[in-house]
């Protein structure tokens, strides 16, 4: 089959190559799934769990990509939940191979039925993005309608996702970004914008819950101004700012089919867009991964017609 794999660390997505690879078997309770699109995040290969397995041991060369669309065409031993020519989205275990590949196999339970109404490019698109805000603002965030949610990068994949699902749950969403990012951010929802280069974050004011995707000085001045009790969660490493009278969360998304279920529903009935900024072939996939220019959305890689 053909996958994108990298093989060296240094590299980095530059080192990308569209090859030929074994087609996966399917172990206990995984399925294997024909893949029709995927998504991929930018920082995958600064990520450990791309170079080696588990045990510390080097996997490469390793396929790229953890969010995928497509359909089942064969079950493993024990594997229940899914059948065979079952649409399904989700994502794939960090430390295995990704989706970036005709096929894939996975774990059943990381995988949702994906309706019939809804794109396998909208699917592919969902995973990390919309499970990261999910679990950022409800599980580790405890948001509650009323509070006031600041959402860094808010015209960006995840960004766009925590704007409307803080919305939707009764947040009041201050979004930041670049200046160019000011429409696209109050587009998809934040009631208000805060130009991180030319506007004063303080004078934002107390907020309930900071939403940080890019850390180091901004996130510093985001926990000044965490109310007590407030929350400040972090998707890119260890905090190294905490609020006074607060907690400091960081995590990594993990796949929850009931969450997945959630998030496709909401986009279903209108009430969540998905944020793609691209979509090229498998052909094409290298050179898309690697743009030349500064991407807002996701890049989603359309593995078959």
């Amino acid at each position: 089959m053909k996958a994108i794999v990298v093989s060296d660390q240094a590299a980095g997505t530059a080192g990308m190559t569209l090859t030929e690879r074994p087609e996966p078997p399917a172990a206990i309770n995984d399925v294997i799934v024909q893949i029709h699109a995927a998504g991929f995040v930018p920082t995958e290969t600064e990520w450990p769990s791309t170079w080696t397995d588990r045990a510390g041991r080097d996997k490469t060369p390793s396929i790229l990509g953890h969010e995928l669309a497509g359909v089942v065409t064969a079950l493993g031993y024990g594997t229940t939940g899914l059948s065979v020519g079952q649409r399904v989205f989700g994502l794939a275990d960090w430390h295995r191979d990704g989706t970036l590949a005709e096929y894939v196999a996975i774990e059943a339970r990381n995988l949702a039925p994906l309706p019939g109404d809804v794109d396998f490019t909208v699917g592919a698109s969902l995973p990390i993005s919309g499970l990261t805000a999910w679990q950022g603002l409800f599980q580790h965030g405890r948001l509650q309608s009323g509070q006031t949610v600041l959402a860094h990068g808010a015209a960006g994949a995840v960004g766009t996702m925590v704007t409307q699902l803080a919305r939707e749950a009764g947040a009041y969403v201050i979004g930041t970004g670049r200046a160019a990012d000011r429409e696209k951010a109050l587009d998809f929802g934040a009631h208000e914008f805060v130009d991180l280069e030319n506007d004063s974050l303080k004078d934002v004011g107390d907020v309930d819950l900071v939403f940080d995707v890019i850390g180091g000085e901004v996130q510093k001045r985001s926990a000044a101004l965490i109310k007590a009790g407030g929350t400040l969660v972090s998707v890119v490493g260890p905090v190294e700012a905490r609020p006074a009278d607060g907690l400091a969360v960081d995590f990594v998304v993990e796949a929850d089919r009931a969450e997945l279920g959630e998030i496709v529903q909401r986009v279903r009935d209108g009430r969540l867009r998905t944020n793609i900024d691209d979509v090229a072939s498998l052909d094409d996939a290298v050179g898309a991964l690697n743009p030349t220019t500064r991407r807002n959305g996701k890049t989603v890689i359309r593995i078959r017609p």
